[in-house]
C-alpha cells in the first residue's frame, strides 16, 4: 500500500461539499476555538491572521448545530440521528432539516471500532457502499487526518491543543490544515461532529 501524503492539488468540484466559495488556491491555517457556556457551547473558527471566519452555535440538550458566517448568515445545519446505529449526522444547507437541503451524512464506520474512523457519504450517494471522504483519529483521539475517498490522499489534518489556559478559559483549542481546493466549512463541521462524539463517548463512559 503506498503511503499517505498531503494532496498537492485537487479540482475545486471534487472537494467543494458547502460551496466553491470556501475552497481556495492555497493552504489553509485554521484554529476552531470551542467555548463553553451554561446556554451550550459554540465555536469560532479563525484564520491564521486570527480573523473570524465562521461561527457554529450549539444550543443546549440540543441535537443540532448551525454553521454561520461572520455576519450570523447560516451556512449549514449538523443534526444528529441521536438513535442510529452508526451515530449517524446528517449535515443540511442553511438552517433546514428537509431531505432536499441534505449535503452529507457522517458516520463511524464500524459500530464497535476502539478507534474513530468515520465515513463521510454526499447526499448523492444514496447506497453508501463505499465513502466519499472519510476520517481517522489517532489512538490517543487528540488528532485526525481527512483522506479523500477510500484512498491514502490527505486533504486535512486536525491536533487538539490543551494547556492550561484551556483549562482556566473553560475552552478546547484545535488547529486545522485544510489543503488546497478543499471545501473548509466542510472539513470545519466534521470537526465539529467529532467533538459532540467525543463528547458523547465521555458522558456514556462517566455514567
Amino acid at each position: 500500500m503506498a503511503a499517505s501524503s498531503p494532496l498537492s492539488m485537487l479540482p475545486s468540484p471534487m472537494a467543494a461539499v458547502v460551496g466553491l466559495q470556501f475552497c481556495t488556491s492555497h493552504t489553509m491555517e485554521l484554529t476552531v476555538t470551542k467555548k463553553f457556556s451554561f446556554s451550550g457551547g459554540y465555536f469560532i473558527i479563525s484564520d491564521a491572521n486570527g480573523s473570524v471566519l465562521m461561527k457554529v452555535h450549539g444550543r443546549a440538550f440540543s441535537l443540532s448545530h448551525v454553521l454561520c458566517d461572520a455576519a450570523g448568515t447560516p451556512i449549514i445545519s449538523m443534526r444528529d440521528k441521536r438513535f442510529s446505529m452508526h451515530q449517524r449526522w446528517n449535515v443540511y444547507r442553511g438552517d433546514s432539516n428537509h431531505q432536499r437541503d441534505m449535503l452529507f451524512t457522517v458516520k463511524k464506520t464500524d459500530m464497535f471500532q476502539l478507534n474513530t474512523e468515520l465515513g463521510v457519504f454526499l447526499a448523492g450517494n444514496t447506497a453508501e457502499q463505499h465513502c466519499d471522504f472519510k476520517i481517522k483519529e489517532s489512538w490517543s483521539g487528540r488528532s485526525c487526518t481527512f483522506y479523500l475517498g477510500d484512498s491514502n490522499t490527505i486533504i486535512a489534518q486536525m491536533s487538539h491543543q490543551f494547556d492550561i489556559r484551556d483549562a482556566l478559559l473553560r475552552r478546547d483549542t484545535y488547529h486545522v490544515t485544510v489543503y488546497p481546493n478543499v471545501d473548509y466549512a466542510f472539513i470545519v463541521a466534521v470537526i465539529v461532529i467529532i467533538d459532540e462524539l467525543h463528547r458523547s463517548r465521555n458522558r456514556n463512559s462517566s455514567s
